[in-house]
């Protein structure tokens, strides 16, 4: 059933935090008895979100009519997050809604509800938020780099990153088994000591003048090592990535991953990417319910999909 500010609430108890203006979520490291690193829940801090100036609109707003009184609209008291005022303006231009008839800033929740419910979700477009997303592993990235349209992605490259960055990720369904959480520490240790030795193997090869391996820059000879080695690392590998998405592909991502029918690891970075975005808007994200499922965990819902 849902919880009245549940959001808010699962948001302090992540750990979450406003720094500089941006909400994050971050996720602790641990260590196996052997040192191998590993996190057990994503981390998303998010990196940028939209800034809007509205002054410039003056000059062209001034060249109507000055019956319609369009140059009030920069005079609204009542000011709104930047990816909020973006689209409202960017909808209001549609119609030229710039006169004392206006929906108001102080009604923009009515505003995005009428334009979302009508399935107007055009002008979500224009807002787009970055993230920094790690503790993911390769399993969850290959299912979120599906979300194509609206969405870029800059992910880390195991062809070109050494063995000393490399870290792991447990599922939830392994954290509260001992057994499987042991079976999980054995199996990162051993994947960790192989791809090690594999790649001292095959730079010893390069050294050697192995032509398979041969490269004239130092840079592509250290790939040709890696994107041999990375071979048998596993689906728990993390794989860090900066993710941007404008407003309505956001919507889309949350409606398919943090719903109760979604994979359970990538459901678990679906509702921390909305919680963060429910703190930076709580317009444009207002009209969504955090729901507690009968296992502990949680999706995230609104009569409003497909906007």
């Amino acid at each position: 059933m849902e919880t009245t500010g549940l959001a808010e609430e699962l948001f302090e108890e992540l750990g979450g935090k406003i720094e500089d203006g941006f909400p994050a979520i971050h996720s602790p490291v641990y260590r196996t008895a052997a040192g191998t690193p590993y996190l057990r829940a994503p981390g998303v801090v998010m990196i940028s979100r939209p800034q809007v100036g509205l002054g410039g609109l003056s000059g062209f707003l001034e060249g109507f009519d000055p019956g319609l009184r369009f140059p009030e609209y920069l005079e609204d008291p009542v000011r709104l997050p930047g990816s909020s005022q973006l689209c409202k303006t960017a909808g209001q231009t549609c119609y030229m809604s710039f006169g004392p008839r206006r929906t108001r800033n102080a009604d923009a929740a009515g505003y995005f509800e009428r334009l979302i419910s009508a399935g107007h979700g055009s002008v979500l477009e224009h807002a787009s938020f970055g993230f920094l997303l790690y503790g993911v592993s390769r399993s969850v990235t290959h299912e979120l780099v599906r979300h194509r349209a609206g969405t870029a992605f800059s992910q880390v490259s195991q062809r070109y990153v050494s063995g000393s960055v490399l870290r792991f990720v447990e599922r939830p369904e392994y954290q509260d088994d001992g057994e499987l959480h042991r079976l999980f520490e054995e199996r990162i240790d051993r994947a960790a000591a192989e791809y090690g030795e594999l790649a001292d193997r095959l730079l010893r090869l390069q050294e050697a003048g192995d032509e398979r391996l041969a490269a004239d820059r130092a840079t592509d000879a250290r790939k040709k090592v890696q994107q041999a080695a990375r071979s048998l690392l596993p689906n728990e590998t993390e794989a860090p990535l900066v993710f941007t998405a404008n407003v309505r592909a956001l919507r889309h991502i949350i409606e398919m991953r943090a719903d109760a029918h979604a994979e359970s690891e990538i459901r678990g970075l679906a509702l921390r990417l909305f919680l963060c975005l429910r703190r930076a808007d709580p317009i444009l994200f207002g009209d969504y319910r955090v729901l507690r499922l009968p296992d502990g965990t949680f999706t995230v819902t609104t009569e409003h999909r497909k906007a």
